[in-house]
C-alpha cells in the first residue's frame, strides 16, 4: 500500500482496532498521531452501512412560504445592494432600494416556493434529513506498519521529549 490512499477505493492493510462509535475511532487515531505515527498511513473504514432518514417535521404551505420568503429576502438584499449603490442618490435612496429589494424578494421567493410545493405536493408531506451510519469502524494501517502502529496506540513514551523553548 502506498502512503497516499486513493479516496475512491477501500484501503489495503490490517485492521488495528474495531469500534462501534466513530468518535472512539477518531480518539484512537489521535492517540496514535500524538505518538508520532504518520497520519497518512491510517484510515477509518466503516462497515455494514445503513442510511438513516430522520423526520424533522411536517411540510405545509406555512413552512414553505416562510422558507421562500427568507430565501427571497436574502436575494432581494443582494440585488438591492448591487442596484442601490450604482445610483447617484442619497443614503435615503440607498435604504429605500435595499428595503424594496428585500420586500420584493420575499414576495417573489414566497410565490415561487408555494407554486413549486403545489406542483409536487403529492410526493412528500414532511421534512427529513439523511445520514449514513456504519455498524462498526475499523482503523486500518498498512500490514508492514502494523507493529509500529500497535506501539503508537499503546505506548505514550514513543515521543522523544522536546526541549523546552526559551522565552524571549
Amino acid at each position: 500500500m502506498s502512503p497516499k490512499q486513493n479516496g475512491s477505493s477501500v484501503p489495503e492493510g490490517e485492521a488495528l482496532a474495531t469500534f462501534t462509535d466513530y468518535k472512539q475511532a477518531v480518539a484512537f487515531i489521535e492517540k496514535m498521531i500524538e505518538n508520532d505515527f504518520p497520519p497518512k498511513l491510517v484510515s477509518i473504514v466503516g462497515t455494514d452501512l445503513k442510511t438513516v432518514e430522520s423526520i424533522k417535521g411536517k411540510l405545509g404551505y406555512g413552512r414553505v412560504s416562510i422558507s421562500g420568503a427568507i430565501t427571497g429576502s436574502w436575494l432581494g438584499l443582494f440585488f438591492g445592494l448591487i442596484f442601490g449603490t450604482t445610483g447617484t442618490g442619497t443614503e435615503a435612496a440607498l435604504m429605500t432600494n435595499v428595503t424594496a429589494g428585500i420586500v420584493i424578494g420575499a414576495g417573489v421567493g414566497m410565490l415561487i416556493n408555494i407554486i413549486r410545493f403545489s406542483l409536487t405536493k403529492n410526493r412528500r408531506g414532511f421534512i427529513s434529513g439523511q445520514t449514513v451510519v456504519a455498524k462498526q469502524y475499523e482503523v486500518v494501517v498498512p500490514a508492514e506498519q502494523l507493529q509500529l502502529a500497535k506501539k503508537a496506540a499503546s505506548n505514550k513514551a514513543l515521543k522523544s521529549p522536546k526541549p523546552a523553548k526559551k522565552s524571549s
